[in-house]
């Protein structure tokens, strides 16, 4: 077993004082950030993790993602421009632990973590095989939206998949707890 962690959506906007703020962002932002750094130092107790990754959303102009009149389910206030503080990883969240890092949503909507590349075009899905991975620990931010997606596109490209709950954050009780039963579901374990 090689495990990885991939840590979504860490970023300005998705934290408080963000264009689309999730309550606990800026929480998790600093519980991730130990956890990453108790990994990489070695300490005793630390995640066996082969590597650490992370996703970002990353948008140049996703078209109908972004509304003035946003409905919250398809469309969304600007957030995660590229070039704009809003899309760097949140102040919490020390980014240079990452083996990788994997940009999403440039110019249509993206969720899911996989479907993100490298700055050089690789697929998560293919770096995490290539890297040997065959079981991932996924949190981040939102529960209800981007962690949901990539927990469920995890499971379905064959890895075994373990949720932080204690690591994410939600927009919404309601949604939160039924993307945690979708999840569990879907076959992914919860750590």
């Amino acid at each position: 077993m090689t495990r990885a962690l991939i840590v979504v959506d860490v970023q300005n906007d998705f934290c408080e004082g963000g264009s689309l703020p999730v309550a606990g962002g800026a929480q998790v932002a600093h519980d991730v950030n130990r956890l990453v750094h108790e990994w990489k130092a070695g300490l005793p107790g630390a995640p066996d993790y082969t590597h650490v990754v992370a996703t970002k959303d990353h948008h140049v102009d996703p078209g109908d993602h972004w509304s003035t009149e946003p409905d919250f389910v398809d469309s969304w206030p600007v957030h995660c421009r590229v070039g704009t503080d809003g899309e760097a990883f949140h102040p919490n969240l020390d980014p240079q632990p990452f083996d990788a890092v994997f940009l999403k949503g440039e110019h249509a909507a993206a969720y899911s973590g996989f479907e993100g590349r490298t700055t050089d075009g690789v697929p998560l899905a293919d770096w995490l095989r290539t890297h040997g991975i065959s079981d991932v620990d996924v949190c981040g931010i939102a529960t209800d939206h981007c962690v949901r997606a990539t927990v469920l596109d995890a499971v379905r490209e064959g890895f075994a998949v373990r949720l932080l709950p204690g690591l994410c954050a939600g927009v919404a009780p309601a949604t939160s707890e039924a993307a945690m039963t979708e999840m569990i579901d879907a076959g992914a374990g919860v750590a």
